[in-house]
């Protein structure tokens, strides 16, 4: 059948393909969608899901380290609070939910990896737009760790920008519901890379410090330590600071912090599941401090990754 262009010329109508062929690659890694263990390539949502449309969906992220969990129960503790905030519900309780992110990393044969489980509205078979008619859709993967702070940044310190773009309120979207809500973020790093840094902070609705993409940040002043307390992801390794510093006696707060207050800061870092306690040490161009990575700092890294070793902290992951 042919059909006519704008120019007036005749052209033939395209082929329906029976099938998608993906040009796109992936990362080596297993995901587990519908009851089914398949590589990452092969792991697929409708572009009708609510997950995709309009970014109602829940998720977590845990990481594997030498073959064991971080903290995997205070990811699933967050993971189920978010289900039942956003009222949906999934097939698997908690202990199924481990069993399939073990199951993940076990078949993927990763010793480092990042573990993500995550929950859709899903779609509606008429199409409707009630999500109390969508089937709600769970799905999970493990990749090879990723973090960050590349190397580098590690050693030298990240360089981060602080945007003027504000989160998304806490009256709007109860930030300990980790979600895909990340325009605010994404925009924020943009301005970052405008400005040459590596990445962004963005700001609350009273303008101080919030958080960044994917990460909490902690400034240190005389000794102590504190963190933004509002509109901000109660971050799992956010957490661990506040552990590490309790075992270590270093005060720490979660209170407003001003952008001031942070670029007078003696020492600054961020934390997140991937990447861990990750140092800053120039803040929208100008060093923080001496513009070399702090003794707190330096010592709570260290804490960071000997807890790994900590049974009461970690979980083995049981390979084949």
């Amino acid at each position: 059948m042919n059909r006519s262009s704008a120019a007036g010329s005749i052209v033939p109508f395209p082929s329906m393909s029976d099938r998608h062929i993906d040009p796109h690659s992936y990362p080596d890694g297993i995901a587990f969608l519908d009851g089914q263990y398949l590589p990452m390539s092969q792991a697929k949502i409708s572009v009708l899901d609510w997950g995709f449309l309009h970014s109602d969906a829940t998720y977590d992220t845990v990481h594997v380290w030498d073959g064991s969990f971080f903290r995997l129960d205070l990811h699933l503790d967050r993971f189920f609070a978010g289900l039942q905030k956003l009222r949906m519900t999934i097939p698997s309780d908690r202990d199924g939910v481990a069993e399939i992110l073990h199951n993940c990393v076990a078949l993927s044969g990763h010793r480092a990896a990042y573990v993500e489980m995550l929950c859709t509205r899903g779609a509606s078979p008429t199409f409707s737009r009630d999500p109390r008619q969508a089937v709600n859709r769970f799905m999970a993967f493990a990749v090879p760790f990723g973090s960050v702070a590349n190397a580098e940044q590690l050693r030298r310190g990240l360089n981060v920008a602080i945007s003027d773009k504000v989160r998304i309120p806490p009256v709007s979207i109860d930030p300990a519901i980790k979600n895909y809500h990340w325009l605010d973020l994404v925009r924020g790093l943009y301005d970052a890379y405008d400005r040459g840094a590596e990445t962004a902070l963005i700001l609350d609705f009273n303008g101080n410090v919030a958080e960044g993409p994917g990460f909490n940040v902690f400034c240190v002043k005389d000794g102590r330590l504190s963190t933004p307390a509002a509109g901000v992801l109660p971050g799992i390794t956010r957490r661990t600071v506040f552990d590490l510093c309790a075992e270590a006696a270093l005060p720490t707060m979660a209170v407003d912090v001003s952008v001031a207050a942070l670029k007078a800061a003696d020492e600054v870092f961020i934390t997140s599941t991937a990447g861990g306690i990750m140092p800053v040490t120039v803040i929208d161009g100008a060093a923080v401090a001496d513009g070399k990575i702090g003794g707190i700092t330096k010592r709570l890294m260290a804490l960071y990754w000997q807890k790994h070793d900590d049974p009461a902290w970690s979980s083995p992951v049981r390979y084949p």
